[in-house]
């Protein structure tokens, strides 16, 4: 059994480990590897979630059975216990199978329909979340002669969790400050090989059954999906968070959770898209398949999503949107019924968290632009 003396120190350790700025995916897989030397598993699922709505996306994973995940990641939003939006909401930020369950594992449908084929004796859900939203959750899955977590156990990750929490949150932001320089170090020319520069594809639409298999998909489906993570073999042409959309859609007509079915995801060098799922129209069969957008994020979602990385108060976030909206100083405290005075010292306490040094760059910094014009 492992000692309480080994326990602290290994939350010294994940605490070091979380307080850097490493990107979300390295420090995750160092944080799973100290998790592991004192809380041995045997499979896992880490997602990070969009921090709003809550719905997963850029999964880490070693499961048994990647040829079920759709069926896995349906099960998991439509099953209550141990489920991360219940963690959060009951302010309890770990718990086990056995414990949600009243040690019977077969009241939860993810069990149920797929993890005692593989023999899994207990999973020990975590969830990382703070007063700025959702960062993401880890399931820890045991199987065979692993046994059951135990009470320690379960309080270990409890007590690691915030800690984690801040670590993906501090991760989203530095790794939107890397995409900012990289931007600015970037030569990008306004025709390439004679071509205009392209953006972003147009709107992409899949469509889906009620076991989640893909039935359709529209023409820019294949840019959007280069640009997104692939999933593991055998579902590589379908990015797991089209899935977990499509997913948080059945939860919420299930009413297991009432969040949106959308996911706002960083694809790189500044660019972020926007997933949704819905319900089509009902088709001649009589049945209204399930349907997963993908677009380019507008800016009010994005803002919204930095304002929550950079940790900014609900004021600083309204002079955020108010300036990007192009409102100088004196229109800002206006419309806030505030001073100019208070208005300048609110975005002074704004770049500081940000790390910028004028409202023009925190505008670029905000929307993943080159430059924007200056306010006053």
């Amino acid at each position: 059994m492992t000692t309480r003396w080994a326990l602290s120190r290994s939350l010294e350790r994940i605490g070091h480990l979380c307080g850097g700025s490493m990107e979300d995916h390295e420090m995750r897989a160092a944080v799973l590897a100290e998790l592991g030397s004192v809380v041995p598993f045997s499979w896992f699922a880490w997602p990070l979630a969009d921090p709003g709505t809550c719905t997963g996306m850029s999964p880490m994973a070693r499961i048994p059975c990647p040829e079920e995940l759709p069926a896995l990641i349906k099960l998991k939003y439509l099953t209550e216990a141990g489920r991360w939006t219940s963690l959060l909401s009951s302010g309890s930020q770990a718990v086990t199978l056995q414990a949600a369950t009243g040690g019977n594992p077969a009241l939860s449908p993810l069990w149920d329909g797929i993890l005692r084929r593989y023999e899994v004796t207990d999973v020990l859900f975590t969830v990382f979340g703070d007063k700025y939203g959702c960062w993401g959750w880890l399931d820890l899955w045991r199987s065979g002669d692993g046994g059951l977590f135990t009470d320690t156990e379960s309080t270990y990750l409890a007590t690691a969790a915030p800690v984690i929490a801040a670590g993906l949150r501090r991760s989203r932001a530095a790794q939107m400050r890397r995409d900012a320089r990289l931007r600015r170090g970037a030569r990008q020319p306004e025709v390439e090989e004679g071509r205009p520069r392209r953006g972003l594809p147009g709107q992409a639409v899949l469509t889906l059954d009620a076991g989640l298999g893909i039935t359709g998909r529209s023409a820019s489906a294949a840019d959007w999906i280069s640009l997104l993570q692939p999933g593991p073999s055998p579902y590589e042409s379908v990015p797991a968070e089209v899935f977990n959309v499509a997913a948080q859609l059945l939860a919420r007509e299930a009413g297991v959770d009432a969040h949106e079915a959308s996911a706002r995801v960083p694809i790189g060098f500044g660019q972020w898209a926007v997933l949704r799922s819905f319900r089509m129209d009902v088709g001649k069969d009589g049945e209204a398949p399930l349907a997963v957008t993908i677009q380019e994020c507008p800016a009010a979602e994005r803002l919204e999503v930095f304002a929550r990385c950079f940790g900014l108060t609900p004021r600083q976030r309204s002079l955020l949107g108010l300036a990007a909206s192009g409102l100088d100083t004196a229109a800002m405290a206006a419309a806030l019924g505030i001073s100019h005075y208070t208005v300048q010292d609110q975005f002074k306490a704004v770049f500081a968290a940000c790390g910028v040094r004028s409202r023009n760059a925190l505008l670029a910094l905000a929307l993943g632009t080159e430059t924007v014009a200056p306010s006053a």
